[in-house]
C-alpha cells in the first residue's frame, strides 16, 4: 500500500509522528508543499523553512527515499497527488497552529483516501494539562508546576522508510515566492541561518554543553547571543521536537549540568502559549481580556513606520528593529522593550506589531507571537500590567551598559548596519549616517500612555 507523508512544518525524520505512522502503514512518499499564500504572508519564515529543504532532502536519500516538494494550493496539490500515485491515506501533523486542516477531510476523502492527523511532537497533548477545576491555566508559573508533574512521552526513533514502485514528479527545491517576498533581504537573512537538523541537535548539545551554567544570568545581554540556545527558529519550522531538547536537557540535567531548569522552563512558556492559542484560536486577532478590545490604540500611523524601519531614535529599539530585518530574529529583551514602546509610548495597536513579527521572524510561532505580544500589551492572560512601561533608558543601562549591541548594528561602519543598508527596501531610503530624532520624550510618552490607561479604566 502506497501512502503519503505530508511534512507540514515538520521538516525532520527524528520524532515525527505523523512519518512514524506512515512508516507502519505502507510504502511511503514524503511531500512537502510550497504554498504562494505563506510565502506572501510569513516570508522570512518560508525562507527559513526553504533553507531547510535541502537537508531534509538528504537525509531521506540517506534513508533511501526521496523528498517530493509541489507548489501551489495546498488541496488542489493534494488533490492531484493523491490521483497521480493511487495512495490510500495522507498522514500529516494536525494543523495547529500553522494552518487550518478546515475542508482536508472532504479534500482527502473525495480523492478516495483516509486522512490520517497525528499530534505535533509537543510536550503534552493540548488541553491536557488542566487546573484542578478541569480549566486552562491562565497564569504561567501554576501551569509550569503542573507541567512538570506530567509525564513526557519519549521521542520517536527514526522509522524504517520503504519506497514505493514508481515515484511521482518533483518541482525544483526552490521556493520563489518566498524569493520574490523577501526581495533584497534574501541573500542577507542567508547568511545567518544554520539549517538542517543535524544542526538543530548539534546546536543544543553546544548550548547544553557551554553556556547553560551561564544562562539565567547572561540570557538578557543582546551582546552576548551565545548566551542563548538560538534554537527558535529550528523549533518553528520543525528542524527539532519540543520533547526531544526536552529530553536532551533532562538528560544533562541528569548529568548535573547547571542552568537546565532555567532553559526547560523556556520551552514550558511556549508549551504555555500553545494551549492558550488551542483554547483561544482568535487570540491572533483579539484580546484575551476582552474588555481590551474597546482600548484605543491608534491604527497604522507614521511613528509604527518609523519603528519597523528602525528609525525611532530609541537606540536599543532601532538596533533591535535591524537585527530582525537582518537576521530573521531579535534578542528576547530587545523584543520586550521594542514591543513595550510600540503600545504604550506610542500607544499603536499591539497587533500592528504582531503581523509585521510575522513577516520578518524565522522563527515566527503563532501562539507565541500573540500570547507575546499581548502580554507585553497588558490585554492577555498572566500579562504585564499596562502600567508597566518599559522604560528603553533604564532597559539600555542594565542590559547594554557597554554598547556592544548597539554598536553591532547601529555603528554606520559596521558591517551588521551596512547589511541592514543592503537589506532594506530601497523605498525606505536608508542612511546609515542619519540619526533619527525621537518623536517625544520618553517622560512624554510614558504619561500619555498613562492618561490614555486612566481614561481606559473610568470608561
Amino acid at each position: 500500500m502506497t501512502v503519503i507523508c505530508w511534512f507540514r512544518r515538520v521538516l525532520r525524520l527524528d520524532d515525527h509522528p505523523a512519518l512514524n505512522a506512515a512508516c507502519a502503514a505502507g510504502k511511503v512518499i514524503p511531500l512537502v508543499i510550497l504554498d504562494p499564500d505563506e510565502a506572501r504572508d510569513h516570508p522570512a519564515s518560508a525562507q527559513r523553512q526553504a533553507m531547510s529543504l535541502p537537508h531534509l532532502q538528504a537525509a531521506l536519500n540517506r534513508h533511501h527515499s526521496q523528498l517530493i516538494l509541489r507548489r501551489g494550493d495546498p488541496q488542489k496539490v493534494l488533490t492531484r497527488i493523491l490521483s497521480e500515485t493511487g495512495a490510500t491515506q495522507l498522514h500529516t501533523t494536525q494543523g495547529f497552529p500553522f494552518a487550518n486542516d478546515h475542508g482536508l477531510q472532504e479534500t482527502v476523502r473525495a480523492a478516495g483516501a483516509e486522512l490520517h492527523l497525528h499530534p505535533s511532537a509537543d510536550l503534552v497533548p493540548r488541553g491536557s494539562v488542566r487546573t484542578g477545576q478541569g480549566g486552562t491555566y491562565k497564569v504561567f508559573t501554576p501551569f509550569w508546576r503542573a507541567l512538570r508533574n506530567q509525564d513526557i512521552a519519549q521521542p520517536l526513533p527514526v522509522p524504517t522508510l520503504s519506497s514505493p514502485e514508481n515515484w511521482p514528479a518533483s518541482d525544483s527545491i526552490d521556493w520563489p515566492e518566498a524569493r520574490s517576498a523577501m526581495a533584497r533581504g534574501w541573500t542577507v537573512l542567508a547568511e545567518h541561518v544554520t539549517a538542517g537538523e543535524d544542526a538543530a541537535h548539534d546546536r543544543v548539545n553546544r548550548f547544553l554543553e557551554e553556556a547553560a551554567p551561564g544562562y539565567v544570568t547572561r540570557r538578557d545581554l543582546p551582546g552576548q547571543p551565545q548566551a542563548t540556545s538560538q534554537i527558535s527558529d529550528a523549533l518553528a519550522v520543525g528542524e527539532i521536537s519540543a520533547r526531544r531538547i526536552w529530553r536532551m536537557a533532562m538528560d544533562a540535567r541528569m548529568q548535573g549540568q547547571a542552568g537546565t531548569d532555567d532553559f526547560l522552563r523556556e520551552i514550558a512558556w511556549r508549551e504555555f502559549a500553545r494551549d492558550l492559542f488551542h483554547a483561544a484560536p482568535d487570540m491572533a486577532t483579539r484580546c484575551w481580556r476582552s474588555e481590551w478590545n474597546d482600548f484605543p490604540w491608534k491604527p497604522d500611523n507614521t511613528d509604527a513606520q518609523a519603528w519597523r524601519k528602525g528609525q525611532t531614535g530609541i537606540p536599543i529599539i532601532d538596533a533591535g528593529m535591524r537585527e530582525l530585518f537582518v537576521t530573521g530574529r531579535m534578542h528576547n529583551r530587545v523584543r520586550m522593550i521594542a514591543a513595550s514602546y510600540l503600545t504604550k509610548h506610542l500607544l499603536t495597536d499591539w497587533r500592528l506589531g504582531r503581523q509585521w513579527f510575522e513577516r520578518t521572524l524565522t522563527d515566527w510561532d503563532p501562539a507565541s507571537n500573540a500570547m507575546n505580544w499581548q502580554w507585553v500589551a497588558g490585554c492577555g492572560p498572566d500579562a504585564s500590567p499596562y502600567f508597566r512601561i518599559f522604560n528603553p533608558e533604564t532597559q539600555t543601562g542594565k542590559f547594554d551598559r557597554g554598547a556592544g549591541y548597539r554598536d553591532l548594528w547601529l555603528d554606520p561602519d559596521s558591517p551588521n548596519a551596512r547589511a541592514f543598508a543592503k537589506a532594506a527596501p530601497l523605498s525606505w531610503r536608508i542612511d546609515l549616517r542619519h540619526k533619527p530624532l525621537p518623536e517625544m520624550s520618553l517622560a512624554h510618552g510614558r504619561a500619555r500612555a498613562m492618561t490614555a490607561y486612566e481614561d481606559f479604566k473610568k470608561r
